[in-house]
């Protein structure tokens, strides 16, 4: 007999059906909820409620455990490039070599963008956001690409407009960047990797050479993977609820840069390097600083998690990665040592040992940012261009399963029966 749940209500019993997950999660399928009781639930953030059925992303925050389609996260980003993980995410397996080769000529004969673009980019002031000019050229798609506004396109045309999204992201990335600070544009240059070609559009000097440093390119690839899809977080589930409106790709996708833009979410590596910069103007020592964060006088920055209880699977890997970049950079940067120095003491100490306050994927993704000379301002943006292939995958299984709209219901608490006819006779 399926295992099912029961509510007394009223002095009448309901019972509702349990769901079991592939890996043994359980839910309480709520969805008659209202129509048999007249009751709704209250929980605000969503913390305790399935908005939806995904084949895409496991996470188990208990055990410390990330899985994209079946693989952990551990084997994915020690042998796979960006682009098989895009590929895995939105397409439900990983590339063979032929579809691999075919995926990337794909995206490269499509990363550059309409030069009208550049029209959009010079009406933004040079101290713009970089965010904030990212999601205005991501949305801008739907005018050059008036065709992704079809609320039921083929599948051809659908895997198009992910193809161009997934092409042009870096190209606009890069673009944002080269814009604040007063630099002309790098185009792409189809000879190079994904992370590789991002990399020359960042930084190459129009009147020098420019050569890719394998380690730096290959922590680029790690971090973009340990970022491109992390579950039901709050720049997910903004782009699957607008684009249950069946509003295109290019318009949800910016919802979600928007969303991710916000600092409760996709600001905490620049809020790690901000609290390293505090304590190196300030000039106490990271022993006087760990003291203030136990009289919880200050925020320790990039260690715990909201939903990892135990150490962030992508933090093991991505603190490899930091210690080579560093290493092989040579980095003198007295704010990178602040980091290393703060590290080496919360990892002793039994006051966040005994809490499983271990670094984060944000305090290491930080530090490497800086490292390779890419602004705070920035640190976002990059954020954004490594969830892209999971914004899309969720956004592509919302529209194969045809899900309703969504449509959360409230807990009214205003104001009752109040009598117009008071303000009439004034």
């Amino acid at each position: 007999m399926a295992e099912s749940a029961e509510i007394i209500m009223d002095g009448k019993s309901f019972k509702f059906p349990v769901i079991v997950g592939t890996e043994n999660e359980k839910a309480i399928d709520i969805s008659k909820l209202r129509d048999e009781t007249g009751y709704i639930t209250y929980d605000p953030g969503y913390k305790n409620t399935g908005a939806t059925k995904s084949e895409i992303t496991f996470l188990d925050g208990e055990n410390g455990i990330l899985h994209y389609r079946g693989y952990p996260i551990e084997q994915l980003a020690s042998t796979s490039s960006f682009l098989e993980v895009a590929y895995l995410l939105i397409y439900g397996n990983l590339p063979n070599s032929a579809e691999l080769d075919s995926f990337t000529v794909r995206i490269n004969k499509r990363s550059l963008v309409h030069e009208d673009m550049k029209i959009i980019l010079d009406g933004f002031p040079s101290y713009a956001h970089p965010m904030g000019v990212l999601s205005s050229l991501v949305c801008s798609m739907t005018a050059f690409y008036p065709e992704s506004l079809d609320s039921n396109p083929s599948d051809e045309d659908m895997d198009l407009h992910i193809i161009r999204l997934l092409a042009k992201m870096p190209t606009m990335v890069a673009w944002s960047y080269r814009k604040s600070k007063g630099m002309p544009f790098n185009y792409p240059k189809n000879s190079l990797d994904y992370c590789s070609n991002f990399l020359q559009m960042m930084f190459a000097h129009p009147t020098e050479s420019y050569n890719v440093d394998p380690v730096v390119s290959d922590a680029l690839n790690k971090l973009l993977i340990l970022h491109a899809d992390h579950e039901q977080n709050c720049s997910t589930s903004t782009v699957r609820i607008v684009g249950s409106s069946q509003a295109s790709l290019y318009g949800s996708v910016s919802a979600g840069i928007n969303a991710l833009w916000g600092p409760l979410h996709g600001g905490a590596n620049q809020e790690v390097i901000e609290m390293l910069d505090e304590i190196k103007t300030s000039g106490m020592t990271v022993e006087s600083f760990i003291e203030k964060v136990k009289k919880k006088e200050v925020r320790l920055m990039g260690f715990g998690h909201r939903v990892y209880k135990n150490f962030d699977p992508r933090a093991k890997i991505i603190k490899v990665a930091c210690d080579q970049i560093l290493n092989k950079l040579g980095v003198n940067d007295p704010v990178l040592d602040i980091a290393k120095a703060l590290e080496e003491a919360a990892l002793k100490d039994t006051y966040f040992v005994d809490r499983k306050l271990y670094p984060n994927v944000d305090f290491y993704s930080g530090i490497i940012y800086r490292a390779l000379g890419i602004p705070v301002n920035m640190f976002t943006v990059m954020f954004a261009l490594g969830r892209l292939p999971g914004w899309i995958a969720q956004w592509k299984e919302l529209r194969a399963n045809k899900e309703p709209i969504g449509r959360p219901r409230q807990i009214y608490t205003g104001s009752t029966k109040r009598d117009f006819t008071v303000i009439a006779k004034r």
